[in-house]
């Protein structure tokens, strides 16, 4: 990856970004939900744009972040439990929810289970694979869990107004099936992904 083309694949990360979350903004079913979904997004956006020079991260992970991004913004303007396609979706295969929101966990295991052996992988911390396989599944279930407690404090500190954010559908299992989703999604980026995203950070070390 030389330098000179960097600038081009930001821009047009921030073209995508910026473009989806102006999107999202326009007119979407709650404000407020729609703020607590995209914050984590511009978070990402504030912490990738701190960093990118001192420490680019590799091509691979840059655009699952910002592939998550476009879920959290999606979901932000439609809320988790009315997604359209979704509910397409669950008419046809008879589902009975909406299930745009194991989508959004599946890829909160995928997403943080690249940046956290892309991280592990650079600052040497675990060398041994296996060791290192175990520890990132583990930390995007804990990642995950500390998620859903969020979500509970929230519930707790705006009442029902958080229904929206929180996305149960009145699923007694939500809570589970969601950490499980992440599971799924962390142990499918380390088992299939790998290569790719050794092959990835090799590029950006040699530059």
């Amino acid at each position: 990856m030389s330098q000179a083309n960097l600038p081009t694949r930001a821009y047009l990360w921030l073209t995508v970004f910026f473009a989806v979350l102006t999107w999202s903004g326009i007119a979407p079913k709650s404000y407020f939900t729609w703020f607590l979904e995209v914050a984590p997004a511009i978070m990402a956006l504030i912490i990738l744009a701190m960093s990118y020079r001192k420490f680019p991260l590799s091509g691979l992970t840059y655009t699952l972040i910002l592939l998550h991004c476009i879920v959290l913004m999606v979901g932000g303007h439609y809320t988790y439990a009315e997604v359209p396609l979704f509910d397409t979706l669950a008419e046809w295969f008879g589902w009975g929810r909406n299930h745009y929101d194991k989508v959004g966990h599946f890829v909160q295991g995928f997403v943080p289970a690249c940046i956290a052996r892309e991280l592990l992988i650079r600052f040497n911390v675990v060398k041994n694979e296996r060791w290192r396989t175990t520890f990132v599944i583990s930390f995007c279930l804990a990642f995950s869990a500390f998620y859903e407690m969020i979500e509970w404090w929230v519930a707790i500190a705006v009442g029902e107004d958080a229904e929206a954010f929180l996305g149960t559908q009145g699923y007694v299992w939500d809570t589970q099936s969601d950490m499980f989703m992440a599971l799924i999604g962390a142990t499918v980026f380390v088992v299939l992904f790998r290569k790719w995203q050794d092959a990835s950070i090799r590029k950006v070390i040699k530059a």
